[in-house]
């Protein structure tokens, strides 16, 4: 029987998730030396001594700002998401924070909180206090929805159903995102258009280099008085010092969002969650899942499934005998591999190889077993970050 592969679970993972890993194939727990993989959520990796023999780290979630992804693409260990898992409760939130804007609910809610019940005049003060969280309606307002991927699209069709007009923005949408935005949605030519045009923009974007302070003091100024800003991306997508001066100029009406920070904190017009995108038991439940599949997948077949360092690579197995290579995007690599294989005698059945930026991933099928020679001839060729030998349980020794 072959080794059980190792599972280094660093946060609570749902149950479901972890039941795609069975118990005769892998051993998953806190407590794992020398893991194969490590199945994580929000803990913070970068500080991490990670052993060599991470094979893969998987992210229960779709943000990966908590794995140091440069340093694993490096060694030839690629990192995997959930994106879209969690869409649906995240779409839910945005229409949550667009009507706690529209309609004040959160000082409402104070003010109700600090009444005294027991007063005589109870009745009277609600009905005089009420009117000043007197709001207005979703429908018929224009929502910017300046990103369109999962998350994005579902949103956008939540508002056109709540009567919304629905403005949007996404220079790299894909041809899936593409098909599954509802026809109604404008089209935008720029963030400056959708912040222009819209009573609300809710922000739908990764935080890298070019998304950082994507709304800020030069742009900020763009939006008609009262604008609803909504941002359940990331916190540094938007500058909160330019936030704080539109609000406190009254140009800004509300803004929304889902990381608590000790610029916005306590301002009457700050509507701020203490992350809760995902937290719903299904979102848990299907982010684990599919991180769970996606990892058992990568180590049992060497296919690459969302990963967000690593080109997509799946093949049919189509053999028993597979070597999976990572290695950087240079020439004449496939050409070296090969004649690595030829000169052990062995026959090439299938191959896949497919580049991404400056990663490359090969998936090879043989007609016979790999011995270690080959794979260590391999794995000397420069640039090449790893090798594995996966054979299928027909190809496997006892």
């Amino acid at each position: 029987m072959a080794e059980r592969l190792k599972i280094l679970v660093l946060n609570q993972i749902s149950p479901k998730g972890l039941a795609r890993l069975p118990a005769e194939h892998y051993i998953a727990g806190p407590d794992i030396a020398l893991p194969d993989a490590v199945l994580v959520r929000s803990a913070d990796m970068h500080k991490m001594e990670i052993p060599a023999s991470v094979r893969a780290i998987a992210r229960a979630g779709a943000g990966t700002n908590n794995i140091p992804v440069e340093a694993m693409s490096a060694r030839g260990v690629p990192v995997f998401n959930a994106p879209g898992a969690n869409a649906n409760a995240v779409k839910e939130l945005v229409i949550a924070g667009m009507l706690m804007a529209a309609r004040q609910l959160s000082g409402a809610l104070r003010f109700v909180d600090e009444l005294d019940t027991a007063h005589a005049d109870l009745d009277k003060t609600v009905e005089s206090g009420k009117s000043a969280f007197a709001g207005f309606e979703l429908a018929g307002q224009t929502l910017g929805v300046v990103g369109l991927g999962k998350v994005g699209c579902l949103v956008a069709d939540a508002a056109i159903k709540l009567g919304m007009n629905v403005l949007g923005y996404d220079p790299e949408i894909t041809v899936d995102a593409a098909w599954s935005l509802p026809s109604q949605v404008k089209k935008a030519a720029s963030v400056a258009e959708v912040l222009r045009s819209a009573h609300f923009v809710t922000l739908h974007v990764p935080l890298v280099q070019a998304t950082r302070h994507l709304v800020k003091a030069d742009n900020i100024g763009l939006m008609r008085p009262g604008t609803v800003l909504l941002n359940f991306s990331r916190d540094g997508v938007v500058d909160n010092a330019a936030v704080l001066a539109a609000l406190s100029s009254g140009h800004l009406g509300h803004y929304v969002c889902d990381f608590p920070n000790a610029q916005l904190h306590r301002h009457a017009r700050v509507i701020c969650l203490p992350h809760l995108g995902a937290c719903t038991r299904e979102a848990e439940e299907n982010c684990a899942v599919m991180v769970a599949d996606q990892l058992s997948d990568f180590l049992e077949n060497g296919n690459i499934v969302n990963a967000v360092n690593f080109p997509g690579v799946t093949m049919a197995r189509e053999s028993a005998y597979r070597v999976a290579i990572a290695n950087a995007n240079v020439p004449n690599m496939l050409g070296q591999i090969s004649t690595a294989m030829a000169q052990a005698g062995l026959n090439i059945h299938n191959m896949v190889n497919k580049s991404r930026g400056d990663m490359a991933y090969t998936l090879v099928d043989v007609d016979s077993a790999v011995t270690g020679t080959v794979l260590d001839d391999i794995g000397a060729i420069e640039g090449v970050l790893s090798v594995r030998y996966l054979p299928h349980a027909s190809g496997r020794s006892n």
